[in-house]
């Protein structure tokens, strides 16, 4: 047991966590040096977020030609606790960045909504999520420091100015380099960028917002517009960190009512409490609460975007192309922020159909962030959930993950146009399962993106639904005194809920049924495969096996010799003993050199690489060995005690029950595998047999 926590810990702790100078004021000249010494801090909001996705690290897969974001990938600031699965994923993923470093760049992107658009459950609310809790972390760190400033003794100079506003932050928490007139600031910007190591040049053209204008104004023509005076009198920088509890940097919107909805909420609205004191039409009496001003230098997060109504939209014009808003009776307010959008399927499909919608669809870059689409990664979501949450002691069987994250993708995948490859088939080729050098996977993929409305995974089954089924199954298990999970229990809640769940139309739910028979059957087929390895796998065997087909491969394709086991002569390589073997994966004859090739191929790199031979590290060599094992010993299994109970030995039952947990089944998933799949093995050997 740990030490238990004291305040003087969680104290210390927090510190840690707290920028040193997140309370200390500084003078204007100390905020140009520090520009000086690092340029970066003068950054705008594009380029703050794009440095903050390759901060926390990135790696680049050559293959697919993405950049896989640490951030998402491997979730390090909350101990991958918010890891996203599946090539899809990142590759929306990479696509989001790229559009935000460009817009970083100035090529564009950065007068757009950055519209992520997905079905219901694909995950897009959770990555902009995770994007701002990465920012309020980025932002108290060193590489993501920023500033902004505040007004101080303003009463000493402005007679009208309230007591309680002596000190007054800047609204829009700009930077402290908009107090500089233009030819000023872009003097300094030109400097910066001379000393500036980044792949982009550092812009501001802001206006200070309204209020600090009056302020600047009004000190100005006190101090006989000198600058300094007014800005060593008057102004403080002050360390600014993005915090979405408090709405500074960081503002998510969500469409209320319709008939409640009200521009204000963007923009900001009158104080009416300042109104009695200031006047109409008096910027100090304006209250700078909208939500484009909450995100000023960070992120604005637009919840169901599109659900917003036609009018309402317009504010979001000029807020991506202009940078601006416009409140009303209220001079306009320059602004700098990544603006995010999310918005489900049939939102879409609405607003890009509304001709009146043209303007702010063209200022959109729309991001599909669709389902996985390869099963294991599927799975793993599934297993992520479990990991996370209080599971009873219920053991999850092998296949039970990954058969419900196959039924999932299955509903998600387009039907291949080539009739020679079906759809299981396609599910297995999109997980790196199935390999068949006549199966094109480039072509398949291009094939599903061109038969989809959309695109492919833009519809489905969501991750959802599956895994609050498995939830329930899980629950169900634990009100049986069921103390295992298997994919036959999840199967039945599958086809329990499927009609009654409210994001299933009706007439995808006889096709959705089909395939999940199709899953029954490939589970029914694994199930067979752990059965058959419980009755004849020996470790020791296999290795044999596997050394003597590498030895008569290697033999063959150099055209040389093999020792004979048993005379030690050299032969020429055992054609019949290759073919038995490779014909266990439906090798063709016309096939086989490029299958000898294939694994002499691994073999070899795997030298290189200082590793020894293992059959069991490549997956279709041990699959083919398995299976030639099962055929050269099944003739001394008593498949008889397998069809009836009654037969079985308890010393024979307790070992095959020892070798599947071995491969990770519970005693009682072991059990009920051995009766749904024991008895189909022993049939097909029995009728084999005696026909």
């Amino acid at each position: 047991m740990t030490d238990r926590q004291t305040l003087e810990r969680l104290s210390e702790r927090y510190r840690a966590t707290v920028p040193d100078d997140l309370r200390t004021a500084r003078s204007f000249d100390w905020y140009l040096d520090e520009l000086y010494a690092d340029p970066h801090i003068a950054r705008n909001a594009h380029q703050r977020v794009a440095d903050m996705f390759d901060h926390y690290g990135t790696r680049y897969d050559e293959d697919r030609g993405v950049v896989e974001y640490a951030l998402a990938a491997d979730d390090p600031i909350h101990d991958g606790e918010n890891v996203f699965y599946g090539r899809e994923i990142h590759e929306a993923i990479h696509e989001f960045v790229n559009k935000v470093k460009s817009g970083a760049r100035g090529l564009g992107p950065e007068k757009r909504i950055k519209l992520l658009l997905g079905p219901v459950g694909s995950g897009k609310s959770h990555f902009d999520w995770l994007v701002r809790r990465y920012f309020e972390a980025y932002t108290r760190e060193e590489a993501g420091r920023m500033y902004t400033f505040r007004w101080t003794n303003l009463t000493s100079v402005i007679d009208d100015q309230d007591p309680s506003d002596d000190v007054v932050r800047s609204p829009m928490n700009q930077d402290p380099l908009v107090l500089l007139a233009k030819p000023q600031r872009a003097a300094v910007l030109a400097d910066l960028n001379e000393r500036l190591d980044a792949p982009y040049t550092l812009r501001n053209d802001q206006h200070p917002d309204p209020a600090s204008e009056f302020y600047l104004d009004a000190l100005l023509a006190h101090y006989d517009d000198d600058l300094a005076a007014v800005i060593d009198g008057h102004v403080e920088v002050v360390r600014l960190v993005a915090d979405e509890n408090r709405r500074e940097c960081i503002e998510t919107f969500e469409p209320k009512d319709k008939k409640n909805q009200d521009e204000t909420e963007l923009t900001g609205d009158v104080n009416y409490a300042k109104l009695a004191v200031y006047g109409e039409s008096d910027p100090r009496a304006f209250d700078y609460a909208g939500a484009f001003c909450n995100a000023n230098r960070g992120l604005f997060s637009g919840e169901e975007l599109l659900k917003l109504q036609r009018e309402f939209l317009y504010d979001f014009l000029h807020a991506s192309q202009e940078a601006t808003i416009k409140p009303k009776n209220n001079p306009r307010i320059d602004i700098d922020q990544v603006i995010v959008g999310r918005t489900n399927m049939p939102e879409y499909r609405e607003k890009t159909g509304d001709e009146k919608m043209e303007a702010f669809n063209d200022r959109t870059k729309r991001i599909d962030y669709p389902y996985v689409l390869e099963y294991e990664s599927e799975a793993k979501i599934y297993a992520k959930m479990l990991a996370n949450a209080d599971v009873p002691n219920v053991h999850v069987e092998p296949h039970t993950l990954k058969m419900a994250g196959l039924f999932g993708v299955l509903t998600r995948i387009e039907e291949p146009t080539d009739g020679t490859v079906s759809l299981l088939d396609k599910a297995k080729v999109y997980n790196d399962e199935l390999e068949d050098e006549e199966i094109d996977v480039r072509k398949l993929r291009e094939d599903g993106e061109a038969t989809a409305d959309i695109g492919e995974g833009m519809d489905g089954v969501s991750a959802r639904f599956i895994g609050d089924e498995i939830a329930e199954a899980i629950m169900d298990a634990t009100h049986r005194d069921r103390t295992h999970l298997s994919p036959l229990s999840v199967f039945d809640h599958f086809e329990a809920n499927l009609g009654g769940h409210g994001s299933i139309a009706a007439a995808d739910l006889g096709r959705y049924e089909q395939l999940l028979e199709t899953v029954r059957e490939e589970y029914r087929e694994r199930a067979i495969e752990d059965v058959r390895h419980a009755l004849a796998y020996d470790v020791d065997e296999l290795r044999r096996q596997g050394e003597k087909y590498m030895d008569h491969v290697m033999a063959y394709i150099d055209d040389a010799t093999v020792d004979d086991e048993l005379t030690g002569r050299e032969t020429e390589p055992d054609e019949t003993f290759l073919r038995a073997v490779e014909e266990q994966l439906d090798v063709p004859s016309d096939r086989k050199d490029d299958f000898r090739q294939e694994v002499s191929n691994w073999v070899s790199r795997r030298a290189r690489e200082g590793r020894g031979f293992d059959p069991q590290e490549n997956d279709r060599l041990r699959r083919a060995l398995e299976r030639k094992l099962w055929e050269d010993k099944k003739h001394n299994i008593n498949f008889s005690a397998l069809v009836s109970a009654t037969d079985l030995d308890d010393e024979e039952r307790s070992a095959w029950v020892d070798a599947l947990i071995d491969r990770g089944y519970s005693e009682a998933g072991a059990a009920e595998v051995l009766e749904y799949a024991g008895a189909a093995v022993a049939r097909s050997e029995i009728e084999d047999g005696g026909s």
